[in-house]
């Protein structure tokens, strides 16, 4: 069996094979645009109604139904390239893509060929080992979504849904800059976190908010890097497409499966044929579904009935005025202004409401801290618990409040997390549980050492053991610790049993 690896992080060599191979591979990532009317009519995009309700004339393709363009989504793929540090097209047009579809009523779809809405952009993905990767955006077009085809609730019949024919959808098709597996995920993690920072796509993966088709073809080493210094890829390997993939784990094992298919023909001196093919996660195989159309099979063509989109620069400035802090920046200036490290960083800044929650929780107090806590404690029982910071029964306030406890001495670290549990499961103020369930640290140094000298005396052969290893004075600490019920200061105890053990 064929086995992947790779030597750096920007050359993805496959190795098992009779020779070395590259993986080039490029996306297509359709994101439904965030919005309550589809892009040519005012009917519902919810999620999950109930079957053909969310479903106007012009959906349905009634005679003599014309569309009309959804300004909002114009704004939301304008605010979308602009986050993707993209050129936005004052002037694109709209084209007929003529194909039959039982759940495409019009039987052709309106998307953009030939003048899309956003040009050349950018992507940097970070790796698991510290590198980063930039990857090119092509482009990204606005297209109206088809419906779904139901197979599985009758066995003599199909049924159809139409509430998503004419879903507003973004179509961000990346340069074939992708080297690996891992980084194929990598890029459609950090697109993914980027749209929702900015609030034009929810991302959702399940619910079809967010899929890929996935470009793959193998070359000799080194002739990609040849190839792209002049930005012609047509001599490389003959690129199979892989469609409507949802999972990130599902593409990189489609990717790896669909690479050795690959180099087995190619080795087995026979010629990759270019086509659609579909992952089957179960067989770990991919499969031939229609051999891949070029665009003249679609017989594109100027859509009559939709005028070239005009958008002045202003409107576009006026956009680019309203972005949000994106995750980059973010994570940048969580670092430099609280101290945190770039895992902790990276892990807060994953999502828009753990960034916000650990902004307003660390104010006024200690980054590090604050992160710890954040991440270890609340980020943990949140996890087990199956819940979404959103949902979390601890405020920043409260988990702030816990944070001042620690710095004033009030409570000790294992102290703080009785507290939060408390307060987890309770909604009651750390303060006041604190106060009213006895847990103040005890800071007198001396009740302190009176509880150390008791020890001591108690233990003579403990403490002649200790003194030949002072190791062993962590077992006084200990008992100290317990004798106090935890609420002896750790600093305080340290100092005073390494002090007697050295008289």
């Amino acid at each position: 069996m064929l086995d992947l690896t790779y030597d750096t992080p920007k050359v993805r060599t496959i190795a098992g094979a009779k020779q070395d191979w590259e993986l080039v591979i490029g996306m297509e990532v359709h994101a439904q645009v965030s919005s309550n009317a589809k892009l040519f009519s005012a009917a519902s995009t919810k999620f999950g109604a109930e079957p053909n309700s969310n479903v106007a004339f012009v959906d349905a393709a009634m005679p003599g139904m014309l569309p009309t363009i959804n300004e909002f989504c114009v704004e939301q793929a304008v605010r979308t390239g602009l986050g993707l540090k993209a050129q936005i097209n004052l002037w694109s047009a709209f084209d007929r893509k003529n194909y039959f579809y039982p759940d495409l009523p019009q039987g052709y779809q309106i998307s953009q060929l030939y003048h899309p809405i956003v040009g050349e952009g950018e992507v940097l993905v970070e790796m698991g080992d510290g590198t980063a990767r930039l990857v090119g955006v092509e482009r990204i077009h606005l297209e109206q979504d088809a419906g779904k085809s139901i197979h599985d609730m009758d066995p003599n019949m199909s049924f159809v849904d139409l509430n998503r024919t004419g879903v507003a959808l973004m179509e961000i098709v990346s340069r074939p800059d992708i080297r690996g597996p891992e980084e194929a995920a990598a890029y459609l993690g950090k697109l993914r976190q980027i749209l929702r920072y900015l609030g034009t796509c929810n991302g959702d993966m399940q619910s079809g908010a967010m899929r890929a088709d996935v470009n793959v073809s193998i070359c000799a080493p080194g002739q990609y890097e040849k190839y792209a210094a002049t930005g012609d890829f047509s001599h490389l390997g003959t690129r199979c497409e892989i469609k409507n993939m949802n999972s990130m784990r599902f593409i990189q094992q489609a990717i790896e499966v669909e690479a050795k298919r690959q180099i087995a023909i190619v080795e087995g001196g026979g010629e990759v044929t270019q086509e659609t093919r579909l992952f089957d996660p179960d067989k770990q195989e991919t499969r031939s579904m229609r051999s891949k159309e070029e665009a003249h099979d679609y017989r594109y063509f100027p859509d009559p009935d939709l005028l070239p989109l005009v958008i002045e620069q202003a409107w576009v400035d006026e956009i680019q005025a309203t972005l949000p802090e994106l995750p980059d920046a973010k994570k940048a200036r969580f670092i430099n202004d609280f101290g945190l490290s770039d895992y902790d960083a990276s892990v807060l800044t994953a999502d828009l409401d753990s960034s916000s929650y650990f902004e307003e929780t660390a104010q006024g107090r200690d980054g590090k801290m604050t992160a710890n806590w954040v991440i270890n404690e609340l980020f943990g029982r949140l996890k087990k618990d199956e819940k979404d910071i959103s949902a979390s029964p601890v405020t920043p306030a409260q988990l702030g409040g816990i944070v001042d406890l620690i710095a004033s001495d009030a409570i000790s670290g294992k102290i703080a997390k009785d507290v939060f549990e408390i307060t987890y499961t309770t909604g009651r103020d750390p303060a006041e549980i604190v106060e009213t369930e006895g847990l103040k640290q005890v800071t007198d140094t001396g009740a302190i050492e009176a509880a150390v000298d008791e020890i001591i005396a108690a233990n003579p052969d403990q403490v002649a053991k200790a003194r030949e290893n002072p190791k062993l004075a962590g077992w006084f600490v200990g008992q100290v610790m317990k004798a106090t019920g935890g609420k002896a200061n750790p600093k305080a105890v340290n100092q005073l049993v390494a002090q007697k053990l050295a008289e």
